[in-house]
């Protein structure tokens, strides 16, 4: 019998008109796989699998992040590209200085409890969809959407997800709260 396995991450939960404006953007590219209102947020951390033993240690480390309350919005569209194919749909966020001041803080703890550190640039975003190959030009909708903007919503807590693959896509479910203070 192996350990259990938790797929986990670190985020930030949109309040619900930010969900909103989002959901209202869907629509439009062929073959998007949009995302569920409830799957839409900030990835601060990805982490991946761990077990029961680091996912304790890697809880107690997000509990020692000490980080003031901040402020953001949602500020225009863009495509994560592969091999020049779009393969996601994001909304960027503004200003990006406290996330990624964030995002460092949490990458320092997760270190600390033992988590590999992140190797890829911190790039804020909420991804809205993922894209099949050759699902086209995103840039109508990205024309259309004018730049999608909100406005400034208060990042007061920090969420650790846990992951579950389904045959329908993956179910992220909170399992734990971090206040900002």
């Amino acid at each position: 019998m192996g350990a259990v396995m938790h797929r986990l991450f670190v985020a930030i939960r949109l309040p619900p008109p930010v969900r909103s404006r989002l959901l209202d953007l869907m629509g439009g590219v062929a073959g998007a796989r949009w995302l569920e209102e409830e799957q839409l947020h900030v990835t601060l951390r990805f982490i991946g699998e761990v077990d029961r033993h680091l996912a304790r240690d890697v809880d107690s480390a997000l509990s020692g992040v000490r980080h003031p309350p901040f402020s953001i919005a949602l500020n225009g569209l863009g495509a994560f590209d592969r091999r020049g194919e779009p393969v996601v749909l994001w909304a960027g966020l503004a200003p990006q200085e406290p996330l990624r001041a964030l995002h460092k803080k949490v990458d320092q703890a997760l270190l600390s409890a033992g988590v590999e550190p992140d190797r890829r640039a911190y790039m804020p975003h909420v991804t809205i969809a993922r894209l099949p190959r050759g699902a086209g030009p995103v840039g109508s909708l990205i024309e259309r959407s004018g730049g999608i903007t909100s406005p400034l919503f208060p990042v007061d807590r920090f969420y650790l997800y846990e992951s579950r693959l389904t045959p329908d896509g993956p179910l992220y479910a909170p399992v734990e709260i971090y206040p900002l203070s």
